[in-house]
């Protein structure tokens, strides 16, 4: 039971009713947006994540198919308690917008003024339009990639990464089989056949998942790295079966020339330097090898897939070299991605509704105020705002202010 009152005029409640109240009090209003962007399939919530939601007294409103990429449908998310909604223009009056990809201009002017934004922020796709709009409307928005654990590391990003370094492995499989036009090969040889040679460029998590992925195939492994703790720790995780370098020109040379894979998984999120694998080292690899590129909405890991327009196409052929180039590949095992998605994001929303405000959370989460990127429309990111050539504020000046 609960107690309420003074002295002398106790009243008592029971403890289920005041859950009741906090629910109430600390309701959060949250939509989920059908996802326009080209090939996205993936889902920050699953049914399984709203039901938890819904059942601790959110109300979550989902656009109409917004599940149909990840095979659920409007009745999965409307028996876990969510509300569907038949337009865009309805979803994006919640309070708390939480998707994928960052949003189109569009979408955000169908958002209210100072509500809640919580979205990847991929420079390849981020408009100029749709972050001045942001600004004009005072949204406050959150970056996944940014936000960080109390270890300091990125849960949401690191995920990805581990999605991404296995999928590589089987896209490869897939592509070097005579089926796709590739060698013909099979992704880690047999007895009396040599392994297939698989190089992989950073020794972050996506590259440690890639390199496992394909050790286990039976293939010989190759990771480079300009990080010397990033080596010892793939050593450390894999053993002496992977072999680890640093950035040494002659050596790199060597095992470009015969190499079957090339995997590019450097991260540039708040990196000093952005490594790029030259053209010239591209043009020396064997005629129907194989380069794919983890990073493209980053940037990209190599001269011959930087600056690609979205326009350009996704798998080419260049020095007889075929390049896989897909944004965001954790795309092809869609559904997988949206429950590890839907596993993090959730415990987040709990907390801020436990909060109550917006305020109150990034005071008192450092890891999540560490992907603040604008507050009240104002830019508190030096990373993101720099992108757009706009400066970056203080944000806890203006987090005295509002």
């Amino acid at each position: 039971m609960g107690q309420i009152g003074g002295d002398s005029k106790q009243a008592y409640i029971p403890q289920e009713l005041l859950r009741e109240i906090s629910k109430v009090n600390n309701r959060l209003l949250i939509g989920i947006p059908r996802e326009r962007g080209k090939g996205e399939r993936r889902m920050p919530l699953t049914p399984e994540g709203v039901e938890i939601l819904t059942g601790c007294g959110h109300q979550v409103l989902v656009e109409s198919n917004a599940g149909l990429g990840i095979n659920y449908s409007d009745n999965h998310f409307s028996e876990a308690g969510a509300v569907i909604v038949e337009t865009p223009a309805e979803v994006f009056q919640a309070d708390i917008i939480i998707k994928i990809l960052p949003p189109l201009a569009e979408e955000v002017a169908l958002m209210k003024s100072r509500s809640i934004l919580l979205s990847m922020v991929q420079f390849n796709i981020f408009e100029t339009e749709a972050y001045l709009l942001m600004m004009e409307k005072r949204i406050t928005a959150i970056s996944y990639e940014l936000i960080t654990d109390e270890r300091g590391s990125s849960p949401v990003l690191n995920t990805s990464s581990e999605i991404e370094g296995a999928t590589s492995i089987t896209i490869a499989s897939h592509l070097l089989s005579n089926l796709q036009g590739g060698k013909g090969i099979l992704l880690g040889g047999v007895p009396g056949v040599p392994p297939t040679e698989i190089v992989i460029i950073g020794a972050g998590t996506a590259g440690t998942v890639a390199a496992r992925a394909a050790l286990g195939l039976g293939a010989l492994v190759k990771v480079f790295d300009e990080d010397i703790n990033n080596l010892r720790a793939i050593q450390s995780s894999l053993g002496q079966k992977v072999f680890t370098s640093n950035f040494h020109p002659k050596v790199l040379q060597n095992a470009f020339k015969t190499a079957d894979v090339i995997i590019g998984a450097m991260r540039y999120i708040n990196a000093r330097r952005h490594y790029v694998i030259s053209e010239e080292l591209i043009r020396t690899l064997k005629k129907g090898a194989l380069v794919i590129d983890l990073r493209i909405n980053q940037g990209g890991c190599f001269e011959t897939t930087c600056g690609l327009k979205d326009s350009d196409p996704a798998i080419f052929e260049q020095y007889g070299v075929l390049h896989y180039c897909k944004a965001n590949i954790s795309n092809y095992v869609a559904r997988t991605t949206s429950m590890a998605y839907s596993n993090l994001f959730v415990p987040i929303l709990l907390t801020f509704g436990d909060m109550g405000a917006i305020q109150m959370m990034i005071r008192a989460e450092n890891g999540f105020r560490n992907g603040v990127y604008m507050y009240h429309g104002k830019p508190v990111n030096e990373y993101v705002s720099s992108h757009f050539n706009i400066i970056s504020g203080n944000l806890d000046i203006y987090l005295a202010a509002f």
